[in-house]
């Protein structure tokens, strides 16, 4: 009876436990299957900008950098040909054909060493600069010497085109703080600000202009010469040898004459001398009539 009794208990007891369990397991899988309350957002996150954003709404503040090489060509050259004429209508017709112009020319002539000289100083494009030097050398039939100097000016570029947004976004301040100035102090304030402010963006605008302009086109002076062919290769003839005695006798004249020029001290001594024994001489006859 009692083992009886025992095990009845027993029995209870497992079920009691087993009716626990499914309750707390019940609640658990409640628990973990309940959803969690939508995280509010903070203030500070309502100010961040999404990660991705589309090109439509790009924000107005975006700079786009231009990384392009900016190159600066320029260099020199001289040469000697037979043909100057030819020379020049060569040079002139490579600038048109590629673009370019002559910005200004002088010529010169030589009678010391019987040469004649022209200087030209010329702009082409920066992408034809190769092709132009290419048929220019063509012309020549010594060249005495040829530079090329090419300077890189991407990060002064990019420097200038960026204190110039800088200096436009300041400008952009000064104005709506112009909109809503009350005091004719605070107005007068900003004005000047506005207007110093204006005053460096023209100046670097002016800087960024003359930038792409020598990039843009590139600089090159040339100088080219010939040799009189009438002096220097007639040497033998009649005529260059007339001309040649004329021209030296007019040189000896020219000389003779200056060197008497730088004695005149001399010349005006003997000139003082030479009238006191005039005078002399004549005080001298003078007293001979007058004793005789």
């Amino acid at each position: 009876m009692k083992t009886y009794f025992m095990l009845s208990v027993s029995f209870l007891l497992v079920l009691t436990s087993c009716e626990r369990q499914k309750e707390q397991k019940a609640t658990i899988a409640e628990v973990a299957l309940t959803p969690a309350p939508p995280a509010e957002k903070s203030d500070m996150e309502a100010f961040k900008t999404p990660a991705v954003v589309d090109d439509k709404h790009v924000s107005a503040n975006t700079t786009i950098t231009d990384t392009a090489k900016k190159i600066i060509k320029e260099g020199d050259i001289r040469f000697e040909t037979g043909n100057p004429k030819a020379a020049r209508q060569n040079i002139v017709s490579s600038l048109k054909k590629l673009g370019g112009y002559l910005a200004e020319e002088n010529e010169t002539n030589s009678g010391e060493t019987n040469q004649k000289e022209y200087n030209l100083k010329i702009r082409v494009p920066s992408k034809n600069f190769d092709a132009f030097l290419s048929s220019l050398t063509s012309s020549a039939d010594h060249i005495d010497s040829k530079n090329i100097h090419i300077r890189d000016v991407t990060t002064q570029f990019i420097d200038v085109k960026a204190q110039i947004n800088n200096n436009k976004q300041l400008e952009q301040r000064y104005l709506q703080l112009a909109a809503k100035a009350t005091k004719m102090t605070d107005l007068l304030a900003i004005e000047d600000k506005l207007a110093a402010i204006r005053t460096e963006i023209d100046s670097a605008q002016g800087q960024l202009n003359y930038l792409s302009s020598q990039v843009s086109y590139s600089s090159l002076d040339i100088s080219f010469y010939t040799r009189q062919a009438n002096l220097v290769n007639n040497g033998n003839g009649f005529g260059y040898k007339f001309e040649n005695s004329l021209s030296t006798g007019w040189d000896t004249m020219q000389n003779m004459f200056f060197s008497i020029v730088s004695l005149w001290p001399l010349i005006f001594v003997a000139l003082i001398i030479y009238l006191l024994i005039i005078r002399w001489k004549k005080r001298r006859r003078a007293n001979v009539l007058t004793e005789a």
